[in-house]
């Protein structure tokens, strides 16, 4: 017999007015599992999150956590007995209380002695053990958003809601705490759902990976499952910055502006495919004017390890954009390009 996961959605949808929130969404997640919502501004993550919070209710469909319906045709059970701890993007620390005071706000239930030795346990969990005393505003936000996280922990939750934790930390900082986080998490053993609009930070974040449009999940799996098997351009997009390249099938091939391609699934003579290619799936190497198959060099930026290019190709609307750790010589004009066949993404459209 399988495990009872530790939050169960079916078929869950939410409406306001004539906007539609969250669309017939179903998923599963396992217990001790970390689950990152990922996807653009106003795509239905954070509308999703109130639904499992309790703090809005569904028009239709089931949420269970740990198997107990807390939404659906049987009823609907309020926040504060679902056991789920709440992260909120600004942290929502209570400025008048001391860091401990703030931990102890979510044990109010509890002897007092057992809630000042919890809060010690969780606050030394975050590493903010000599911090007790102090006020929130004394505190960076990295700090901040760690006391946050020990309050929201403290109750022991079945499950630990985050709304873009990370996103009002410095880029310096916040790897640092992201990984800190996760790694008391699942020290905890707490399952946990992160929100995030951060492409980079989702791949990072879960064991699952669920990317969210329109209200809609778009694809869920893996981080490797999303980034290498992306089920359509949306998904190919939002974890990197591809070129959109026009494809025609011709003769058992795939044309491009940039090449020819090797045909791949169930595709015809004459369908139009789109064929993503990411930037550091692309071969640059220099080439004098004149020669065939040379293409001009419109920008170049330097970013560190690598270089951005951006060639201009015949056909396309936008130039093409190039990344390589391989730097081309400071005058060169034109280059031929080839992109990675293997690392070709291709959508009939």
């Amino acid at each position: 017999m399988l495990p009872t996961p530790a939050l169960e959605i079916a078929s869950l949808s939410r409406r306001f007015g004539e906007t539609v929130a969250v669309r017939n969404v179903s998923l599963a997640v396992d217990r001790g599992a970390l689950l990152c919502l990922a996807g653009h501004s106003g795509c239905g993550k954070s509308s999703l999150l109130r639904l499992i919070a309790g703090v809005d209710a569904p028009d239709a469909g089931i949420i269970r956590i740990d198997g107990q319906e807390v939404a659906g045709p049987k009823g609907f059970v309020e926040p504060e007995q679902r056991r789920i701890g709440f992260v909120f993007q600004d942290y929502a620390l209570f400025p008048h209380l001391t860091v401990q005071e703030n931990v102890r706000f979510g044990l109010r239930g509890m002897a007092r002695s057992d809630a000042i030795l919890r809060a010690r346990e969780m606050l030394d969990g975050v590493g903010l053990g000599g911090h007790a005393h102090r006020y929130p505003h004394e505190l960076s936000g990295g700090e901040q958003q760690r006391v946050a996280l020990a309050r929201a922990l403290a109750p022991s939750p079945r499950l630990i809601l985050m709304d873009e934790p990370f996103s009002n930390l410095d880029r310096a900082l916040r790897e640092g705490v992201r990984r800190d986080t996760v790694s008391l998490i699942r020290e905890l053993g707490t399952t946990a759902i992160i929100v995030s609009h951060d492409p980079e930070e989702a791949l990072s974040l879960g064991d699952q990976v669920v990317l969210m449009r329109s209200g809609e999940i778009v694809q869920s799996g893996t981080a490797y499952d999303l980034y290498d098997r992306p089920n359509g351009t949306y998904a190919a997009s939002f974890f990197a910055a591809c070129n959109n390249l026009p494809g025609l099938v011709t003769n058992g091939h795939i044309e491009t502006a940039i090449g020819v391609l090797p045909l791949a699934g169930r595709l015809s003579d004459g369908d139009r495919v789109a064929v993503l290619v990411r930037p550091s799936a692309i071969d640059v190497s220099p080439r004098h004017e004149g020669e065939s198959l040379a293409f001009k060099v419109t920008a170049r930026q330097m970013r560190g390890e690598m270089e951005a290019v951006w060639v201009a190709i015949p056909g396309l609307d936008v130039p093409l954009e190039i990344r390589s750790i391989s730097r081309l010589p400071a005058n060169v004009g034109h280059v031929a390009v080839q992109m990675r066949p293997e690392q070709a993404m291709i959508f009939k459209v």
